[in-house]
Protein backbone atom coordinates (compact mmCIF):
# COMPACT_ATOMS: atom_id res chain seq x y z
CA UNK A 1 0.00 0.00 0.00
CA UNK A 2 1.13 3.35 -0.42
CA UNK A 3 0.83 6.36 1.79
CA UNK A 4 0.38 9.94 1.63
CA UNK A 5 4.39 12.39 2.34
CA UNK A 6 3.30 14.46 5.55
CA UNK A 7 5.94 15.96 7.83
CA UNK A 8 8.61 13.31 6.66
CA UNK A 9 7.01 10.33 7.31
CA UNK A 10 4.61 8.26 5.82
CA UNK A 11 1.22 8.20 6.59
CA UNK A 12 -1.85 5.66 6.22
CA UNK A 13 -4.79 6.07 5.58
CA UNK A 14 -8.22 3.98 6.17
CA UNK A 15 -9.65 4.86 2.45
CA UNK A 16 -7.68 3.18 -0.20
CA UNK A 17 -7.93 3.16 -3.80
CA UNK A 18 -6.86 0.62 -6.89
CA UNK A 19 -4.73 2.29 -9.74
CA UNK A 20 -5.58 0.14 -12.78
CA UNK A 21 -4.31 -0.09 -16.13
CA UNK A 22 -6.53 1.18 -18.96
CA UNK A 23 -4.54 -0.78 -21.06
CA UNK A 24 -5.65 -3.90 -19.28
CA UNK A 25 -8.32 -3.51 -16.70
CA UNK A 26 -7.57 -7.10 -14.94
CA UNK A 27 -3.89 -5.17 -14.19
CA UNK A 28 -3.75 -3.28 -10.58
CA UNK A 29 -1.03 -1.24 -10.75
CA UNK A 30 -0.64 -0.70 -7.14
CA UNK A 31 -2.82 0.38 -4.02
CA UNK A 32 -2.64 3.88 -3.07
CA UNK A 33 -4.54 5.92 -0.05
CA UNK A 34 -6.73 8.65 0.02
CA UNK A 35 -5.96 11.65 2.39
CA UNK A 36 -8.70 13.21 5.17
CA UNK A 37 -9.07 16.83 5.65
CA UNK A 38 -7.28 16.05 8.99
CA UNK A 39 -4.44 14.70 7.00
CA UNK A 40 -4.65 17.37 4.63
CA UNK A 41 -4.58 19.96 7.44
CA UNK A 42 -1.21 18.20 8.69
CA UNK A 43 0.57 18.84 5.48
CA UNK A 44 -0.26 21.89 5.61
CA UNK A 45 1.09 22.85 9.44
CA UNK A 46 4.15 21.09 8.12
CA UNK A 47 4.77 23.27 5.44
CA UNK A 48 4.34 26.13 7.43
CA UNK A 49 6.08 24.48 10.25
CA UNK A 50 8.64 24.35 7.45
CA UNK A 51 8.39 27.74 5.44
CA UNK A 52 10.97 29.70 7.56
CA UNK A 53 13.77 27.77 7.35
CA UNK A 54 13.49 26.54 3.79
CA UNK A 55 12.76 29.77 2.72
CA UNK A 56 16.29 31.18 4.56
CA UNK A 57 18.30 27.92 3.07
CA UNK A 58 21.40 28.56 0.84
CA UNK A 59 20.32 28.57 -3.26
CA UNK A 60 23.57 26.24 -3.10
CA UNK A 61 21.27 23.80 -0.94
CA UNK A 62 18.15 23.87 -3.20
CA UNK A 63 20.10 23.71 -6.09
CA UNK A 64 21.43 20.24 -5.12
CA UNK A 65 18.65 18.96 -3.74
CA UNK A 66 16.84 19.48 -7.49
CA UNK A 67 19.59 18.35 -8.81
CA UNK A 68 19.39 15.02 -7.38
CA UNK A 69 15.89 14.88 -7.76
CA UNK A 70 16.50 15.27 -11.60
CA UNK A 71 19.59 13.17 -11.76
CA UNK A 72 17.70 9.61 -10.65
CA UNK A 73 14.66 10.43 -12.96
CA UNK A 74 16.83 10.60 -15.27
CA UNK A 75 18.28 7.58 -14.59
CA UNK A 76 15.37 5.28 -13.63
CA UNK A 77 13.56 7.04 -16.76
CA UNK A 78 12.77 3.89 -18.54
CA UNK A 79 11.37 1.90 -15.29
CA UNK A 80 9.42 5.20 -14.23
CA UNK A 81 8.15 5.48 -18.07
CA UNK A 82 6.64 1.30 -17.44
CA UNK A 83 5.05 2.67 -14.80
CA UNK A 84 3.63 5.96 -16.49
CA UNK A 85 2.42 4.20 -19.31
CA UNK A 86 0.67 1.44 -17.62
CA UNK A 87 -1.19 3.74 -15.51
CA UNK A 88 -2.36 6.91 -17.46
CA UNK A 89 -2.26 4.56 -20.88
CA UNK A 90 0.33 6.86 -22.80
CA UNK A 91 3.17 4.72 -25.36
CA UNK A 92 6.00 3.42 -24.22
CA UNK A 93 7.92 5.88 -26.07
CA UNK A 94 5.82 8.76 -24.42
CA UNK A 95 5.74 7.92 -21.16
CA UNK A 96 10.23 7.37 -21.15
CA UNK A 97 10.00 10.91 -22.80
CA UNK A 98 7.99 12.50 -20.18
CA UNK A 99 9.81 11.16 -17.34
CA UNK A 100 12.84 12.60 -18.94
CA UNK A 101 11.31 15.74 -19.26
CA UNK A 102 10.65 15.62 -15.87
CA UNK A 103 14.35 15.22 -14.64
CA UNK A 104 15.05 17.87 -16.96
CA UNK A 105 13.15 20.14 -15.63
CA UNK A 106 14.43 19.79 -12.31
CA UNK A 107 18.05 19.76 -13.70
CA UNK A 108 16.83 23.35 -15.09
CA UNK A 109 15.36 24.91 -12.07
CA UNK A 110 18.12 23.56 -9.91
CA UNK A 111 20.40 26.22 -12.05
CA UNK A 112 17.62 28.55 -11.20
CA UNK A 113 18.05 28.41 -7.75
CA UNK A 114 21.43 30.08 -7.94
CA UNK A 115 20.50 32.90 -10.37
CA UNK A 116 17.63 34.31 -8.33
CA UNK A 117 18.83 37.86 -9.38
CA UNK A 118 17.59 41.71 -7.80
CA UNK A 119 18.54 45.25 -8.60
CA UNK A 120 20.13 47.85 -6.81
CA UNK A 121 18.79 51.31 -7.64
CA UNK A 122 19.42 55.03 -6.95
CA UNK A 123 16.53 56.81 -5.34
CA UNK A 124 15.38 59.99 -6.82
CA UNK A 125 15.91 61.69 -3.36
CA UNK A 126 19.44 62.21 -2.70
CA UNK A 127 20.60 59.77 0.15
CA UNK A 128 18.63 56.74 -0.33
CA UNK A 129 19.23 53.38 -1.63
CA UNK A 130 16.99 51.00 -3.06
CA UNK A 131 16.97 47.61 -3.39
CA UNK A 132 14.31 45.16 -5.34
CA UNK A 133 14.48 41.45 -4.20
CA UNK A 134 12.58 38.58 -4.72
CA UNK A 135 11.03 36.11 -1.57
CA UNK A 136 9.37 32.84 -1.49
CA UNK A 137 5.45 33.35 -1.51
CA UNK A 138 5.07 30.68 1.00
CA UNK A 139 3.08 27.33 1.66
CA UNK A 140 2.04 26.68 -2.14
CA UNK A 141 -0.59 23.94 -2.98
CA UNK A 142 -0.43 22.04 -6.56
CA UNK A 143 -3.20 20.37 -7.84
CA UNK A 144 -2.37 18.58 -11.21
CA UNK A 145 -4.35 16.45 -14.04
CA UNK A 146 -4.22 13.07 -15.12
CA UNK A 147 -2.86 13.41 -18.95
CA UNK A 148 0.70 14.26 -17.53
CA UNK A 149 0.90 12.62 -14.14
CA UNK A 150 5.20 12.96 -13.79
CA UNK A 151 5.92 16.22 -16.09
CA UNK A 152 3.10 18.99 -14.97
CA UNK A 153 3.84 18.01 -10.77
CA UNK A 154 7.45 18.41 -11.88
CA UNK A 155 7.24 22.12 -13.36
CA UNK A 156 5.27 23.14 -10.50
CA UNK A 157 6.83 21.61 -7.63
CA UNK A 158 10.72 22.25 -9.17
CA UNK A 159 10.32 25.84 -9.43
CA UNK A 160 8.04 25.92 -6.29
CA UNK A 161 11.03 24.56 -4.39
CA UNK A 162 14.08 26.58 -6.09
CA UNK A 163 12.54 29.95 -4.72
CA UNK A 164 12.59 29.03 -1.42
CA UNK A 165 8.48 28.00 -1.08
CA UNK A 166 7.33 24.92 0.53
CA UNK A 167 4.80 22.42 -1.06
CA UNK A 168 1.39 20.68 -0.43
CA UNK A 169 1.07 18.55 -3.66
CA UNK A 170 -2.24 17.18 -4.76
CA UNK A 171 -1.89 14.68 -7.74
CA UNK A 172 -4.96 13.56 -10.09
CA UNK A 173 -7.05 10.94 -8.16
CA UNK A 174 -6.83 8.80 -10.94
CA UNK A 175 -3.65 8.41 -11.48
CA UNK A 176 -1.75 8.42 -8.56
CA UNK A 177 1.18 6.02 -9.11
CA UNK A 178 3.53 8.43 -11.09
CA UNK A 179 3.22 11.16 -8.37
CA UNK A 180 3.58 8.83 -5.71
CA UNK A 181 7.08 7.72 -7.69
CA UNK A 182 8.45 10.97 -7.74
CA UNK A 183 7.36 11.52 -3.84
CA UNK A 184 9.27 8.82 -3.57
CA UNK A 185 12.15 10.23 -5.04
CA UNK A 186 11.90 13.32 -3.69
CA UNK A 187 11.62 12.21 -0.06
CA UNK A 188 14.99 11.06 -0.42
CA UNK A 189 16.70 14.46 -1.82
CA UNK A 190 17.40 15.67 1.49
CA UNK A 191 14.91 18.40 2.05
CA UNK A 192 14.16 18.90 5.48
CA UNK A 193 10.94 17.50 7.01
CA UNK A 194 8.06 19.31 5.60
CA UNK A 195 9.32 20.85 2.60
CA UNK A 196 7.92 18.86 0.34
CA UNK A 197 4.60 16.97 1.60
CA UNK A 198 2.25 14.23 -0.62
CA UNK A 199 -1.51 14.30 -0.34
CA UNK A 200 -3.61 12.05 -2.55
CA UNK A 201 -6.94 11.85 -2.61
CA UNK A 202 -10.16 13.57 -4.46
CA UNK A 203 -10.42 16.51 -4.83
CA UNK A 204 -13.93 17.34 -2.95
CA UNK A 205 -11.53 16.56 0.06
CA UNK A 206 -8.06 17.30 -0.80
CA UNK A 207 -8.31 20.11 -3.16
CA UNK A 208 -11.18 22.02 -0.96
CA UNK A 209 -8.66 21.82 2.13
CA UNK A 210 -6.18 23.15 0.34
CA UNK A 211 -8.46 26.09 -0.87
CA UNK A 212 -9.99 26.54 1.99
CA UNK A 213 -7.08 26.99 4.46
CA UNK A 214 -5.58 30.65 4.69
CA UNK A 215 -2.10 29.42 5.88
CA UNK A 216 -1.95 28.36 1.98
CA UNK A 217 -0.54 31.53 0.20
CA UNK A 218 -0.88 30.41 -3.64
CA UNK A 219 -2.46 27.63 -5.66
CA UNK A 220 -1.43 26.22 -9.41
CA UNK A 221 -3.63 24.22 -10.81
CA UNK A 222 -3.90 22.36 -14.32
CA UNK A 223 -7.03 20.98 -15.02
CA UNK A 224 -10.74 21.37 -16.44
CA UNK A 225 -12.39 24.76 -17.00
CA UNK A 226 -15.30 23.93 -14.54
CA UNK A 227 -12.95 23.06 -11.82
CA UNK A 228 -10.56 25.92 -12.58
CA UNK A 229 -13.18 28.55 -11.98
CA UNK A 230 -14.46 27.68 -9.05
CA UNK A 231 -10.51 27.23 -7.84
CA UNK A 232 -10.27 30.80 -9.06
CA UNK A 233 -13.34 31.96 -6.96
CA UNK A 234 -12.62 30.18 -4.00
CA UNK A 235 -8.78 31.30 -4.03
CA UNK A 236 -9.87 34.71 -5.09
CA UNK A 237 -11.86 35.20 -1.79
CA UNK A 238 -9.07 34.48 0.10
CA UNK A 239 -6.59 36.94 -1.79
CA UNK A 240 -4.42 33.54 -2.47
CA UNK A 241 -2.42 34.04 -5.32
CA UNK A 242 -3.40 31.98 -8.27
CA UNK A 243 -1.72 30.76 -11.12
CA UNK A 244 -4.47 28.28 -13.86
CA UNK A 245 -4.14 26.18 -16.98
CA UNK A 246 -7.32 25.13 -18.41
CA UNK A 247 -8.62 23.70 -21.46
CA UNK A 248 -7.57 24.30 -25.18
CA UNK A 249 -9.35 24.12 -28.79
CA UNK A 250 -6.38 24.86 -30.50
CA UNK A 251 -6.00 25.36 -34.59
CA UNK A 252 -3.72 24.09 -37.05
CA UNK A 253 -4.17 26.18 -40.04
CA UNK A 254 -2.81 24.12 -43.39
CA UNK A 255 -2.67 26.72 -46.33
CA UNK A 256 -2.36 25.35 -50.12
CA UNK A 257 1.31 26.29 -50.51
CA UNK A 258 2.04 24.01 -47.29
CA UNK A 259 4.32 20.40 -47.72
CA UNK A 260 1.82 18.12 -47.65
CA UNK A 261 3.96 15.73 -45.74
CA UNK A 262 4.69 18.29 -43.17
CA UNK A 263 1.22 19.26 -42.90
CA UNK A 264 0.23 15.83 -42.66
CA UNK A 265 2.87 14.99 -39.77
CA UNK A 266 1.98 17.85 -37.67
CA UNK A 267 -1.84 17.07 -37.77
CA UNK A 268 -1.70 13.48 -37.11
CA UNK A 269 0.87 14.15 -34.04
CA UNK A 270 -0.45 16.80 -32.81
CA UNK A 271 -4.15 15.61 -32.90
CA UNK A 272 -3.89 11.89 -32.06
CA UNK A 273 -0.51 11.05 -30.31
CA UNK A 274 -1.19 10.54 -26.19
CA UNK A 275 -4.62 9.22 -27.15
CA UNK A 276 -5.54 13.14 -28.06
CA UNK A 277 -5.50 14.12 -24.39
CA UNK A 278 -3.14 16.74 -24.45
CA UNK A 279 -4.66 20.67 -23.91
CA UNK A 280 -1.94 21.83 -26.64
CA UNK A 281 -3.94 19.04 -29.25
CA UNK A 282 -4.93 20.38 -32.45
CA UNK A 283 -8.44 19.88 -32.50
CA UNK A 284 -9.37 22.10 -35.28
CA UNK A 285 -7.55 21.52 -38.75
CA UNK A 286 -8.56 24.39 -40.78
CA UNK A 287 -7.65 23.80 -44.20
CA UNK A 288 -7.78 25.99 -47.25
CA UNK A 289 -10.74 25.01 -49.57
CA UNK A 290 -8.06 24.30 -52.51
CA UNK A 291 -6.39 21.16 -51.05
CA UNK A 292 -9.48 20.33 -48.75
CA UNK A 293 -10.72 17.34 -50.38
CA UNK A 294 -7.03 15.91 -51.45
CA UNK A 295 -5.97 16.61 -47.28
CA UNK A 296 -8.94 14.92 -46.41
CA UNK A 297 -8.17 12.20 -48.19
CA UNK A 298 -4.71 11.78 -47.26
CA UNK A 299 -5.20 12.25 -43.74
CA UNK A 300 -7.73 10.00 -43.52
CA UNK A 301 -5.25 7.14 -45.02
CA UNK A 302 -2.73 8.28 -42.40
CA UNK A 303 -5.17 7.80 -39.35
CA UNK A 304 -6.86 4.81 -40.29
CA UNK A 305 -3.04 3.52 -40.68
CA UNK A 306 -2.18 4.27 -36.56
CA UNK A 307 -1.82 1.04 -34.65
CA UNK A 308 -4.24 1.34 -31.63
CA UNK A 309 -3.03 -0.62 -28.77
CA UNK A 310 -1.86 -1.76 -25.22
CA UNK A 311 0.53 0.83 -24.19
CA UNK A 312 3.40 -1.19 -23.66
CA UNK A 313 3.69 -2.56 -26.80
CA UNK A 314 6.33 -1.47 -28.87
CA UNK A 315 4.35 -1.59 -32.17
CA UNK A 316 1.56 0.70 -30.33
CA UNK A 317 1.33 4.09 -31.55
CA UNK A 318 -1.87 5.34 -29.61
CA UNK A 319 -2.48 3.62 -26.29
CA UNK A 320 -5.89 3.58 -24.44
CA UNK A 321 -8.24 6.43 -23.17
CA UNK A 322 -7.73 6.96 -19.85
CA UNK A 323 -10.57 5.73 -18.00
CA UNK A 324 -14.18 4.92 -19.00
CA UNK A 325 -15.48 8.01 -18.15
CA UNK A 326 -13.48 9.64 -21.05
CA UNK A 327 -13.81 7.18 -23.20
CA UNK A 328 -17.97 7.02 -22.94
CA UNK A 329 -17.56 10.98 -23.55
CA UNK A 330 -15.60 10.66 -26.88
CA UNK A 331 -17.92 8.25 -28.00
CA UNK A 332 -20.88 11.05 -26.92
CA UNK A 333 -18.84 13.42 -29.18
CA UNK A 334 -18.82 11.41 -32.46
CA UNK A 335 -22.90 11.26 -31.78
CA UNK A 336 -23.25 15.03 -31.29
CA UNK A 337 -21.36 15.43 -34.58
CA UNK A 338 -22.64 13.46 -36.15
CA UNK A 339 -26.06 15.11 -35.20
CA UNK A 340 -25.01 18.70 -36.02
CA UNK A 341 -24.42 17.76 -39.52
CA UNK A 342 -20.45 16.84 -39.65
CA UNK A 343 -19.30 13.91 -41.80
CA UNK A 344 -17.65 10.93 -40.00
CA UNK A 345 -14.52 10.16 -42.38
CA UNK A 346 -13.18 7.34 -39.79
CA UNK A 347 -12.53 5.88 -36.72
CA UNK A 348 -14.91 7.39 -33.48
CA UNK A 349 -15.61 3.47 -32.49
CA UNK A 350 -14.53 1.52 -29.22
CA UNK A 351 -11.80 -0.90 -30.38
CA UNK A 352 -11.10 -4.97 -28.98
CA UNK A 353 -8.15 -5.60 -28.19
CA UNK A 354 -6.29 -8.76 -26.84
CA UNK A 355 -6.73 -7.38 -23.48
CA UNK A 356 -9.16 -5.93 -22.00
CA UNK A 357 -8.90 -1.54 -22.13
CA UNK A 358 -10.62 1.78 -22.88
CA UNK A 359 -9.65 1.96 -27.11
CA UNK A 360 -10.75 3.59 -29.10
CA UNK A 361 -10.44 4.80 -33.11
CA UNK A 362 -9.05 7.99 -33.87
CA UNK A 363 -11.60 10.66 -35.52
CA UNK A 364 -12.01 12.80 -38.63
CA UNK A 365 -14.74 14.65 -39.01
CA UNK A 366 -15.52 16.87 -42.24
CA UNK A 367 -17.66 19.51 -43.22
CA UNK A 368 -17.26 20.92 -39.83
CA UNK A 369 -19.04 24.16 -38.88
CA UNK A 370 -16.81 26.66 -36.38
CA UNK A 371 -19.99 26.86 -34.65
CA UNK A 372 -20.29 23.39 -33.98
CA UNK A 373 -19.86 21.96 -30.60
CA UNK A 374 -17.40 19.48 -31.45
CA UNK A 375 -15.64 22.78 -33.15
CA UNK A 376 -16.14 25.22 -29.93
CA UNK A 377 -15.95 22.66 -26.92
CA UNK A 378 -12.61 20.83 -25.65
CA UNK A 379 -13.22 16.94 -26.49
CA UNK A 380 -9.90 15.70 -24.82
CA UNK A 381 -9.58 12.65 -26.88
CA UNK A 382 -8.44 11.29 -30.21
CA UNK A 383 -11.12 13.44 -32.49
CA UNK A 384 -10.23 16.09 -34.77
CA UNK A 385 -12.90 18.39 -36.39
CA UNK A 386 -11.78 19.66 -40.50
CA UNK A 387 -12.58 23.06 -41.20
CA UNK A 388 -12.61 24.58 -44.56
CA UNK A 389 -11.42 28.16 -45.52
CA UNK A 390 -11.33 30.48 -48.19
CA UNK A 391 -8.12 32.32 -47.86
CA UNK A 392 -5.21 32.98 -45.54
CA UNK A 393 -7.49 35.90 -43.88
CA UNK A 394 -10.51 33.41 -43.76
CA UNK A 395 -8.33 31.06 -41.46
CA UNK A 396 -7.30 33.12 -39.33
CA UNK A 397 -10.60 34.10 -38.21
CA UNK A 398 -11.37 31.06 -37.40
CA UNK A 399 -8.39 30.22 -35.88
CA UNK A 400 -8.89 32.94 -33.26
CA UNK A 401 -12.74 32.25 -32.98
CA UNK A 402 -12.83 30.06 -30.04
CA UNK A 403 -13.19 31.00 -26.53
CA UNK A 404 -9.49 29.32 -25.86
CA UNK A 405 -6.14 30.86 -26.43
CA UNK A 406 -3.75 28.23 -25.51
CA UNK A 407 -1.69 27.58 -29.08
CA UNK A 408 -2.20 27.33 -32.30
CA UNK A 409 -0.51 26.29 -35.46
CA UNK A 410 0.33 27.10 -39.06
CA UNK A 411 1.51 24.85 -41.92
CA UNK A 412 2.82 26.96 -45.15
CA UNK A 413 6.00 27.65 -47.24
CA UNK A 414 5.04 31.77 -46.75
CA UNK A 415 7.13 33.91 -44.58
CA UNK A 416 4.72 36.61 -45.06
CA UNK A 417 1.69 34.34 -43.28
CA UNK A 418 3.59 32.70 -41.55
CA UNK A 419 5.25 35.84 -39.96
CA UNK A 420 1.83 37.13 -39.67
CA UNK A 421 0.15 34.78 -37.84
CA UNK A 422 2.98 34.69 -35.33
CA UNK A 423 1.63 38.08 -34.57
CA UNK A 424 -2.03 38.00 -34.99
CA UNK A 425 -2.66 34.62 -33.30
CA UNK A 426 -4.34 35.23 -30.33
CA UNK A 427 -2.64 32.49 -28.06
CA UNK A 428 -0.29 31.97 -25.78
CA UNK A 429 2.03 29.63 -28.13
CA UNK A 430 2.39 29.53 -32.19
CA UNK A 431 3.89 26.78 -33.67
CA UNK A 432 4.87 27.00 -37.52
CA UNK A 433 5.30 24.23 -39.47
CA UNK A 434 5.61 21.92 -36.14
CA UNK A 435 2.69 20.19 -34.20
CA UNK A 436 0.58 22.11 -31.62
CA UNK A 437 1.83 19.65 -29.21
CA UNK A 438 5.20 19.56 -28.13
CA UNK A 439 6.96 22.19 -26.46
CA UNK A 440 10.67 22.56 -24.82
CA UNK A 441 11.30 22.46 -20.54
CA UNK A 442 13.16 26.07 -20.67
CA UNK A 443 10.76 28.49 -22.16
CA UNK A 444 7.29 29.88 -20.99
CA UNK A 445 4.03 27.39 -21.32
CA UNK A 446 0.94 29.08 -21.37
CA UNK A 447 -2.16 30.68 -22.79
CA UNK A 448 -4.61 33.39 -23.62
CA UNK A 449 -8.68 33.86 -22.46
CA UNK A 450 -9.71 30.69 -21.19
CA UNK A 451 -7.06 28.53 -21.55
CA UNK A 452 -4.51 30.20 -18.55
CA UNK A 453 -4.83 32.51 -15.63
CA UNK A 454 -2.02 34.27 -13.95
CA UNK A 455 1.43 33.91 -14.22
CA UNK A 456 3.69 31.46 -17.14
CA UNK A 457 4.50 28.48 -16.35
CA UNK A 458 8.04 26.37 -17.09
CA UNK A 459 11.30 28.01 -17.88
CA UNK A 460 12.74 31.62 -16.23
CA UNK A 461 9.21 33.27 -16.18
CA UNK A 462 7.97 30.91 -13.53
CA UNK A 463 9.40 32.94 -11.16
CA UNK A 464 6.92 35.34 -11.47
CA UNK A 465 4.26 32.97 -9.53
CA UNK A 466 6.53 31.25 -7.50
CA UNK A 467 8.17 34.77 -5.87
CA UNK A 468 6.80 38.07 -4.48
CA UNK A 469 8.74 41.18 -4.91
CA UNK A 470 10.09 43.17 -2.39
CA UNK A 471 11.12 46.90 -2.71
CA UNK A 472 13.64 48.49 0.11
CA UNK A 473 14.72 51.84 0.90
CA UNK A 474 17.59 52.39 2.96
CA UNK A 475 19.20 56.22 3.96
CA UNK A 476 23.10 56.65 3.83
Amino acid sequence: MHKNWIGGEWIGAADIQQNINPSDITDVVGEYVRATRTDVEMAIGAAHHALHGWAHSTPQQRADVLDRIGHELLTRKDDLGALLAREEGKTLAEAVGEVTRAGQIFKFFAGEALRISGDVLASVRPGIGIEITREPVGVIGIITPWNFPIAIPAWKIAPALAYGNTVVFKPADLVPGSAWALAEIISRSGLPAGVFNLVMGRGTVVGAALLGDPRVQAITFTGSVGTGQQVLQQAAAQHKKVQLELGGKNPLVVLKDADLETALNCAIQGTFYSTGQRCTASSRIIVERAIYDAFNHALVERTRALRVGHALLPETQIGPVADPSQLQQNLDYIDIGRQEGARLLCGGERLQADTNGYFFSPAIFSEVDNGMRIAREEIFGPVASVIAADDYEHALALANDTAFGLCAGICTQSLKHATHFKREAQVGMVMVNVPTAGVDYHVPFGGRKGSSYGAREQGRYAVEFFTTVKTAYTST
